[in-house]
């Protein structure tokens, strides 16, 4: 992302740091050369009003802020709801806060495709209220934090609303292992066990859209600069959506492992009762298997 502003051509960016993380920035500084000297950080707190800066450094940057980006949020699923409403919407409405306070002259808030919870049928990007079944904490604070941003912002805004973010589509390189990066572990193991010509059988699942985080960036920055897109939303997604068999595959395929040829689709054991389900899974030799796929993964157990 910074990069990306660098070679922009702004001055000066203002990044907000932890107190007691300066030195992850000093890092970043030190590995962009010249251009790291247009990097100033602000010491701040997501969890406050006005991000944690006092008066003085209002006032310090009040009306030379161009472009304020926002991108701090929780992306885990499995995060209890109490911390996604403390970073996700009270995070964005501090954020909000300071950006009419600094009079920027734009506010960029990430948010995601989650926002319209399990909408069935198209969710477009000029659609919001319209969301459904976002009772998942997720969902749901993803959808409030952009609530915030269209109904208490004072400053222009954009909104984006990117798919599931992955790795860099050249280098592959990542800046948090989470989500589908889960399976790499276990993909690691077939690989030195198997032949890449030896068959598997796989679950199928449900359609997922997959995006790079480098073309979500440039997209971002591109957008960002359009004249006369204020108060717009821009999906950044993929034309095409993959399942779960598919994902898995084009994993095996990057990394030489075999291939899951025949895939079994997961809606065939929802006539299962849910309590048969559980009883099963708790069963001694099934809590080993689970425990064991469990491990190889990287998960919890619970």
């Amino acid at each position: 992302v910074l990069s990306n502003f660098i070679n922009s051509g702004y001055r000066k960016i203002y990044v907000l740091t932890r107190a007691g993380s300066e030195h992850k920035l000093e890092a970043l500084v030190e590995s962009l050369g010249e251009d790291g000297a247009r990097l100033e950080p602000v010491v701040g707190d997501l969890t406050q009003p006005n991000l944690g800066l006092d008066a003085k450094a209002i006032a310090k940057l009040k009306g030379k802020v161009d472009h304020f980006c926002h991108f701090a949020a929780i992306y885990d699923i499995a995060a209890s709801l109490e911390a996604q409403q403390a970073a996700n919407i009270e995070g964005t409405r501090n954020a909000v806060g300071l950006a009419s306070a600094l009079e920027a002259g734009c506010f960029h808030h990430v948010s995601s495709i989650a926002a319209g919870g399990l909408y069935k049928g198209t969710f477009r990007e000029d659609m919001f209220e319209e969301a459904e079944n976002y009772s998942h904490p997720y969902f749901l604070t993803k959808h409030e934090s952009e609530g915030v941003v269209r109904k208490e912002c004072k400053v222009p805004w954009r909104v984006y609303r990117p798919a599931m973010v992955v790795g860099h589509s050249q280098s592959g390189q990542i800046g948090k292992v989470d989500g589908i990066y889960y399976f790499f572990k276990s993909l690691q193991k077939l690989r030195n066990a198997l032949p890449p010509w030896f068959p598997l059988v796989g679950l199928e699942g449900g359609k997922f859209n997959i995006v790079p985080v480098d073309y979500v960036v440039q997209a971002m920055d591109h957008i960002a600069h359009l004249p006369d897109r204020d108060g717009e939303c821009f999906h950044l997604t993929d034309s095409e959506h993959y399942s779960m068999g598919e994902v898995m595959n084009i994993f095996a395929s990057a990394g030489h492992t075999p291939q899951f040829s025949m895939r079994i689709d997961s809606r065939m054991f929802a006539f299962i009762p849910s309590f048969v389900r559980e009883t099963l899974s708790n069963l001694p030799p099934v809590r080993r298997i689970v425990r064991t796929m469990l491990n190889d993964i990287g998960l919890p157990e619970h």
